[in-house]
């Protein structure tokens, strides 16, 4: 996997956060879901390196490979706020202080707090198989609850690590045909550490709590994205079955939304990557509507080549 990019860890300020990175051109920085590693990168990062582009796939904290601080009792050591700003501090230490981005699954609740919170760094935003946390839980059905049970389990203290940890094989199902044999080989390890099975339900009850309270203030502040933003659904998921168009929900959050749905299960990444990466191309290589002279073009898409 990653042929050509260079991997190790680099320290952020509470965390020391695994990186791989490669390719010359515009940043673009590719964050992972549950319970993945930058590894589901594997097929869309080469493609998008093929296209001209810097490709930045870290382990978000505590996942994978990365470590982070132990859990706090407000859950805010794993707040997306905290997460955003070690992924601020690894792109500035890799040189780019404005990049494109793109998040999937739980990486795009954190690609969405770093653009709402660092909005002077993202030129353009690529938000995959998700609406906002606030917005899941203000529509709460009887059916979202059943299918997306996991979030609130994940919330109760201690239990779900006892039931993970016993069988974390049994909890977690993964394919190798389907992934690739390492990215699966690098996911089982990760999911049978317990540090890391921690970290991600912490990630869970960060969401319910302190995250959504920093959307909910972002909200009655008026705090928009100020970035173009693209919204991607995978057709075979139930994003849209649970809420119809979901870039009517994104209008509430954003001036310049666009997006449709990839033929694709959940895991698009690994599934439907020519499809993934030719649509995050084609985004990130478009000029935004009524681009001003701080918006970052398709030769530059972010990239700032001054030392951080």
């Amino acid at each position: 996997m990653f042929e050509g990019f260079e991997a190790g860890l680099i320290q952020v300020e509470g965390a020391e956060i695994f990186t791989r990175h490669g390719g010359a051109g515009p940043p673009v920085l590719l964050l992972h879901g549950h319970p993945r590693t930058s590894a589901t990168w594997h097929r869309v990062a080469p493609r998008l390196v093929a296209q001209g582009f810097t490709v930045v796939c870290p382990d978000l904290r505590g996942y994978g490979r990365s470590r982070g601080p132990a859990p706090a009792a407000d859950h805010s050591a794993h707040s997306k706020r905290a997460v955003a700003r070690d992924l601020v501090a690894v792109m500035r230490t890799l040189g780019h202080r404005r990049f494109a981005l793109a998040g999937h699954d739980r990486g795009s609740y954190v690609a969405l707090r770093l653009a709402l919170d660092h909005p002077e760094a993202v030129a353009r935003a690529a938000l995959l198989d998700c609406i906002p946390i606030s917005e899941h839980l203000s529509r709460i059905t009887a059916t979202f609850a059943t299918r997306w049970y996991h979030w609130f389990f994940f919330a109760q203290p201690e239990i779900p690590e006892r039931v993970i940890n016993a069988d974390p094989d049994g909890w977690y199902h993964g394919d190798p045909l389907s992934m690739g044999q390492e990215n699966h080989d690098e996911w089982r390890a990760a999911i049978r550490n317990p540090e890391v099975v921690r970290a991600m339900l912490e990630d869970y009850r960060a969401g319910l709590t302190v995250d959504r309270r920093h959307e909910e203030e972002d909200r009655a502040a008026g705090v928009r994205l100020r970035c173009p933003a693209l919204i991607l659904w995978s057709l075979k998921d139930d994003l849209e079955e649970l809420y119809g168009d979901p870039l009517r929900i994104w209008r509430d959050w954003a001036d310049d939304v666009r997006g449709h749905g990839i033929d694709s299960g959940h895991h698009m990444a690994e599934e439907a990557p020519e499809a993934l990466a030719t649509a995050l191309t084609g985004f990130f290589t478009t000029e935004p509507e009524d681009a001003g002279p701080e918006d970052a073009g398709p030769e530059d898409a972010g990239r700032d080549p001054s030392p951080p």
